[in-house]
């Protein structure tokens, strides 16, 4: 052994020996704490097969589960194909060809990323509908009997959710085709293949892996959505989970329909995985250290204009309908939208912080110790993000208020009638354990990412300075995960801006936020009032499309 390292051991061993033994166990445990917001509810959910209640399920299996089964297969399926078709096609053109207009367009194609897919669907029944401005003017035009087709359909959901998700797709194929698309072409002519037979046969066969995982992305934010298919009046499960709750008031009707959503989870993770086996992430030189395929004529006009229209509807009509809205709304912006917007930017801030300074602490623990129980406990903390909001409402409601209960029975069994009445199930703190199951992976990954270029000869040389315990955490890493921090807390906080469900469920009387004030106005059909929260939504959601532009600008 070498004299540095047995000085290295020697100054561990002085300094807490009971630290070595013990600090693993302690950060094991900091990790199955951090674990328990996500695996509450799919406990809960889980164990209701233990008790079945068969007329829930024949009433279930009768009436609804035909329509949400059928839509939600139907809209996950045509969601995937959408966001595919869009998000590929764009990444490879931005990726190996040059025409007008291409550096711009590389990040404005993510613009789309900061409207909230149920704020794209109303802004488009609203501008799309027979009493909308569009087919009024075109009645005016072209007689009182002309009509577009409807937008409320399966047509237009499908439609209006492909828009605002292609960019998950966009952002992860165009990585994929920077590394490997433009050689894998030159290697395809090589061979005698034309440029699109080498996109097919060789280029998106390379690309499986990345394309696989951002479609499993869509797939997961798809099952996960509420608030667009409310708007659409179009049933899935999380509309079903929602209406078995607030309106049949059926607890146990909900679990079910969450059991067989996690079905749907399992199964699309599985697919996925499947897709992915025997793949591997192959790179092959960097595209953007090559010259670009010019594109010029009739291609470079037809390309330009096409990503330029996708932008147009993904972003720029939208946004300018939402102005155009507010502005006529204007004199509704009274003092509760300053409440609205108070208890957003609260909850979104505060869950920001506690979701992120979980992140370290789970980061650092996995750091601490390698054990499997430790990993284990982080891949469950960071599977809430394959579970929709709704489902993650329900199952931590379910514990929460069966330990209300309990304390409810000791306060009236001590206090007799001067008990007072609590509500732990419809508190922030319901709110903020969702908030954490759901949103953990979203700060854990850029977290741990930094995490891991911390190299452990720092750590020992913090310990050979007498640094140790929680203050090597404390002044060595936080210095140094400082990039990855602002990333994970940028990325959390506009996604709690603009969650919908959860909120929705589980928020204590009287904290409406922008998102439920929006979920409010369009559920009565008020398109016009609901710009207003709107359009503070997708303002604040410019925030982390501006840092994903500029990586995308400086990898072009």
């Amino acid at each position: 052994m070498q004299p540095g390292v047995t000085s290295i051991a020697a100054v561990r061993a002085s300094a807490a020996p009971a630290s070595v033994r013990g600090n693993g166990k302690n950060w094991l445990a900091i990790s199955v704490l951090i674990a328990l917001p996500a695996a509450l509810p799919l406990a809960i959910i889980l164990g209701s097969l233990l008790l079945p209640e068969w007329q829930i399920w024949q009433h279930l299996a009768r009436y609804v589960l035909p329509v949400v089964l059928r839509n939600t297969a139907g809209l996950v399926l045509g969601v995937a194909i959408g966001t595919f078709l869009l998000g590929t096609s764009l990444a490879w053109l931005t990726s190996v060809y040059e025409f007008p207009g291409r550096r711009l367009l590389s990040w404005a194609l993510l613009l789309p990323l900061a409207i909230p897919s149920y704020v794209l669907g109303f802004v488009a029944i609203g501008f799309f509908e027979y009493a909308g401005p569009l087919q009024t003017l075109l009645r005016s035009w072209l007689g009182d009997g002309f009509a577009l087709p409807a937008i409320r359909s399966y047509g237009g959901i499908l439609a209006v959710m492909s828009f605002a998700l292609y960019p998950y797709v966009y952002l992860i194929a165009r990585a994929a085709f920077l590394t490997q698309g433009q050689r894998a072409l030159e290697v395809a002519q090589g061979f005698g293949l034309s440029r699109a037979q080498g996109f097919f046969r060789v280029a998106l066969p390379m690309a499986r892996p990345w394309l696989a995982g951002a479609v499993m992305l869509v797939v997961m934010e798809t099952l996960a959505d509420f608030g667009t298919v409310s708007v659409f009046n179009y049933d899935t499960f999380t509309t079903a989970i929602y209406e078995a709750w607030f309106s049949l008031f059926s607890l146990h009707a909900a679990l079910q329909l969450a059991l067989v959503l996690l079905v749907f989870v399992v199964v699309a993770v599985a697919v996925e995985h499947k897709l992915r086996a025997g793949a591997q992430y192959t790179a092959a030189g960097s595209a953007s250290r090559r010259r670009r395929f010019p594109l010029a004529g009739l291609a470079a006009v037809v390309v330009s204009s096409a990503a330029w229209l996708v932008v147009l509807i993904g972003f720029g009509l939208p946004l300018v309908q939402l102005v155009v809205w507010s502005v006529a709304n204007i004199d509704e912006l009274d003092m509760r939208y300053f409440g609205y917007a108070g208890r957003t930017l609260f909850l979104a801030g505060t869950g920001a912080l506690m979701i992120t300074f979980a992140a370290v602490l789970l980061s650092y623990a996995i750091r601490k110790n390698r054990g499997r129980l430790t990993a284990v406990a982080a891949r469950i903390a960071t599977l809430g993000y394959a579970l929709p909001g709704t489902v993650l409402a329900v199952g931590i409601f379910v514990p929460l208020a069966a330990m209300n209960n309990v304390l409810q029975d000791i306060l009236n069994a001590v206090l007799d009638t001067s008990a007072p009445r609590i509500m732990i199930q419809l508190s922030l703190l319901t709110m903020y354990l969702a908030y954490i199951a759901r949103f953990l992976a979203v700060a854990f990954n850029p977290v741990d990412s930094n995490m891991h270029r911390i190299t452990r000869s720092i750590d020992e040389a913090a310990l050979g300075f007498g640094v140790t315990g929680m203050a090597v955490l404390r002044s060595v890493h936080l210095p140094i995960l400082r990039a990855g921090l602002w990333t994970a807390l940028a990325l959390t906080f506009v996604d709690l801006m603009k969650e919908l469900p959860i909120t929705l469920m589980t928020r204590p009387f009287g904290w409406e936020t922008l998102a439920v004030r929006v979920f409010e106005m369009t559920s009565e059909g008020e398109w016009e009032r609901a710009a207003l929260p709107a359009v503070a939504i997708v303002i604040t959601g410019l925030i982390p499309v501006a840092v994903m532009a500029r990586r995308v600008d400086r990898a072009s």
